[in-house]
């Protein structure tokens, strides 16, 4: 029996969804900030484009634990609204000459009208009912941007080439560092606003819907709506993400938005803690260098060996780093008594 496993079992029991937003201590939010701020200025650009691939699946990845952790939708279909925004963004910058940032802000407001209507025919189904209903939305995406009546937008099957953006005010920063610390700003933004929401009335009434939709009902909440704003809000923070994955990789096209996307998205919040928000960029860590670890040890067999090292990682820790956190935290306390 691994260390892990021995400490689990000490420590006190850990639910799959919390009941509140579970973040960082003041200390522990300071040194990953840090971490975070000091980190591109050891690596190399390309290293840096990768960390900045996390910051955007993380926030991803955190649109989604709004969705299933603090309203309990199950959704598979977190791919359409990425692929959504990212066209948005690319579309208004190559054919409307719009300045990069201000195309996000409408990729999000388009992906949350989009994410609430979606909500609202999704108010009939639930469970896996929920879950194929989005896996069929992803599903189609990709095939409705290959529209031929879309193509002189889109670029159709070819995609479409983004430019990518210098630093502003002449700043000595390379264009890859700039879009990180710019990635970086929004996600710190967006991860803080996330918590104010599930701390919030509206928040609080979600993870009652998702703890008892009956007795929710019963306290005079309105299930349908939270549950489409829930719906909404969680497809604007993914089209965000979207639109920033866009600027960053320079180029969007239907194939790179599949059902594979969805699926690493949804692995990435069950590896970083169904619920826990900074768990997110964990699970988004995973799915961006693990398959590249797992290359790296057979290149015949880097899926096989990915598959591996996914069964380990939720054999030992089944609560994602959730799990790891609470297990420190428990050792921490017990060195803090001794």
């Amino acid at each position: 029996m691994s260390a892990i496993q021995e400490t689990v079992t000490d420590a006190p029991a850990i639910d799959a969804v919390p009941k509140r937003a579970m973040t960082l201590g003041a200390g522990t939010s300071a040194v990953v900030l840090l971490l975070l701020l000091v980190m591109p200025l050891f690596v190399k650009n390309f290293v840096i484009f990768q960390l900045t691939t996390v910051l955007i699946y993380g926030l991803a990845v955190l649109a989604l634990n709004i969705l299933t952790g603090g309203s309990g939708q199950f959704s598979l279909g977190q791919s359409a609204f990425y692929a959504l925004g990212a066209y948005i963004s690319a579309v208004l910058m190559e054919h409307a000459g719009m300045n990069y940032a201000l195309t996000l802000p409408i990729s999000g407001i388009i992906c949350f009208a989009f994410g609430f209507l979606f909500g609202l025919p999704a108010l009939r189904l639930s469970g896996i009912y929920l879950a194929l209903a989005t896996f069929a939305l992803a599903v189609a995406m990709p095939q409705f941007l290959k529209l031929g009546a879309l193509e002189e937008w889109t670029g159709g099957v070819q995609g479409l080439v983004v430019t990518k953006p210098d630093a502003p005010f002449g700043l000595p920063l390379s264009q890859d560092t700039w879009l990180y610390y710019f990635t970086l700003a929004i996600a710190i933004a967006i991860y803080i606003a996330s918590i104010n929401l599930l701390r919030s009335r509206s928040g609080r009434a979600m993870m009652a819907i998702r703890d008892n939709e009956i007795a929710a009902s019963a306290m005079g909440i309105n299930v349908a709506l939270y549950k489409t704003l829930a719906f909404g809000v969680s497809a604007g923070i993914t089209g965000v993400a979207g639109g920033l994955g866009a600027i960053v990789v320079q180029f969007v096209a239907p194939d790179s938005y599949t059902i594979q996307l969805a699926i690493a998205l949804f692995l990435g919040m069950v590896v970083g803690g169904v619920g826990w928000l900074p768990g997110s960029i964990v699970g988004a860590a995973f799915i961006v260098f693990v398959p590249n670890i797992a290359e790296s040890i057979s290149k015949g067999l880097s899926g096989a060996v990915f598959g591996v090292l996914l069964f380990v990682v939720i054999f030992l820790v089944p609560h994602g780093a959730r799990q790891v956190a609470l297990v420190c935290q428990h050792w921490i306390g017990k060195l803090k008594r001794s």
